[in-house]
């Protein structure tokens, strides 16, 4: 019996497509690489593991990849703990569920560029309305009692908020010992809506009598009850909020871009923001495509560890 191989016809133009889009650039990236090659120029050197070892040889990129995960460490443990945290409170809710979700959602769906801006004024040293805040906290004496320990027997000269009274007013992009955390606490503000609607999504799906049959069994706790039925049947839930949360924080360029420019000492220098800077701004294509194929290596490794210790104690309903 003859086979029809018109199916062929079906899948070729898409599986050419993948390849010409995604497979192939990576291939053009992993030759420049090893080589000195400069947009625009008719010449270029192999040089081999040169630009590799320039990553173990130069401090930038030292504190690239420091800067790289510690905001990944910071981000998504937090996002998706306050994503699943949000989605369990708003899907208890009987009223005005949809509005919470319509505000967490708002980072999303704006244009980061343009909320930028806010994000700029709000973090000004001078005009901004967090050091503005700080500021009549310091001024009122309850407020910074409070902050600083006072009525708990601690000196308030060893609080980070007796550092701030005592001191000008930080400035939260502008100082290396701030600016991270600020870039981290914006990308939490970003990720978190998002791993909110993927957890909403995953508490639809699990089936109401479990929670019943989990409260026969003596789970009569609100506690017992997440533990034994709704963290168990968010597993799959749990492996892709994490692995795209990770993905997503080591793709953060536009808040560097926009905000810090890798700065102040590189301590938000991004690998993203770093292949932009080397491939685009200072046309070094080479450096720009090994800190490429580095970068697809973390994802891989990232996506391969979560598959291996993550998604081999889930259970697939």
């Amino acid at each position: 019996m003859s086979h029809s191989r018109s199916h062929f016809w079906f899948v070729a133009p898409a599986v050419l497509l993948m390849f010409v889009i995604l497979i192939l650039p990576i291939f053009v990236a992993g030759i420049f690489s090893f080589t000195d090659y400069n947009l625009g120029s008719t010449d270029f050197r192999w040089i081999g593991w040169k630009n590799y070892e320039a990553l173990g040889k130069y401090s930038s990129y030292r504190k690239m990849f420091t800067a790289s995960l510690t905001y990944v460490v910071i981000v998504v443990p937090v996002s998706v703990l306050l994503g699943l945290g949000s989605a369990m409170l708003i899907s208890s809710l009987r009223f005005g569920g949809e509005f919470y979700k319509a505000i967490f959602f708002l980072p999303v769906m704006v244009t980061f560029l343009a909320m930028a801006i806010v994000w700029e004024f709000t973090l000004d040293p001078i005009v901004g309305i967090v050091n503005r805040f700080l500021e009549d906290g310091c001024s009122v004496g309850w407020f910074y009692q409070f902050f600083t320990g006072g009525w708990l027997g601690f000196n308030p000269a060893d609080s980070w908020y007796g550092n701030i009274c005592s001191e000008r007013m930080p400035n939260w992009l502008g100082n290396k010992k701030y600016a991270l955390g600020s870039i981290s606490f914006i990308g939490i503000w970003q990720a978190f809506g998002f791993n909110m609607v993927l957890y909403l999504a995953g508490l639809m799906a699990v089936p109401r009598d479990l929670y019943a049959a989990a409260e026969i069994d003596g789970a009569k706790s609100t506690w017992e009850t997440f533990k034994l039925v709704t963290w168990p049947m968010l597993g799959p839930t749990h492996v892709f909020v994490i692995t795209i949360t990770s993905i997503r924080s080591f793709q953060v360029f536009d808040t560097v871009e926009a905000l810090t420019r890798g700065g102040p000492s590189k301590s938000t220098y991004m690998m993203v923001y770093a292949m932009y800077e080397k491939g685009v701004k200072q046309n070094l294509v080479g450096m720009g495509s090994t800190l490429t194929i580095v970068f697809l290596g973390f994802v891989l490794l990232i996506t391969l560890t979560q598959v291996y210790f993550i998604n081999r104690k889930v259970h697939y309903s």
